[in-house]
């Protein structure tokens, strides 16, 4: 009689987890990049200025309509509520005025925001689920 030997040979299913969502940027200090005004997309014409939001961390709020640098302050819970105080502006005419204008008036409306990945929503306080006010992305710098 023979010996007979038998060969075990072990396989592992590989496991696959699911990888967690990205997480969303900062909302402070980060540059926020606008990118849509209500439902207008935004472009920058020539000679102008991209226009962005930059929240401190210390409850200043700067930026740029894209003629004038703007300042405020930001009253925020960090989690969904940010409500912002009336602007102050310099007084400089450009081509993208009504951008810059529709911008500042996206941003005293604002009462609430999300932030999915690198895009950041402005709502208004009755619309919490409608057309954001102002979509900004974050634009990182090197």
């Amino acid at each position: 009689m023979g010996c007979q030997t038998s060969n075990t040979v072990t396989t592992s299913t590989p496991t696959t987890t699911a990888r967690p969502p990205a997480p969303g940027a900062a909302l402070f200090e980060t540059r926020w990049v606008l990118r849509q005004v209500g439902n207008q997309s935004v472009t920058v014409p020539e000679g102008g200025q991209e226009p962005y939001l930059l929240l401190r961390r210390d409850g200043k709020a700067e930026g740029q309509g894209s003629c004038n640098r703007f300042r405020s302050t930001a009253a925020t819970d960090s989690v969904s509520h940010l409500v912002f105080t009336p602007l102050l502006s310099t007084r400089m005419a450009c081509p993208a005025l009504p951008t810059e204008q529709a911008f500042t008036q996206a941003l005293a409306a604002a009462h609430s925001f999300r932030i999915s990945g690198d895009t950041l929503r402005l709502y208004a306080p009755t619309e919490p689920d409608a057309t954001p006010l102002a979509r900004l992305e974050a634009v990182y710098l090197h």
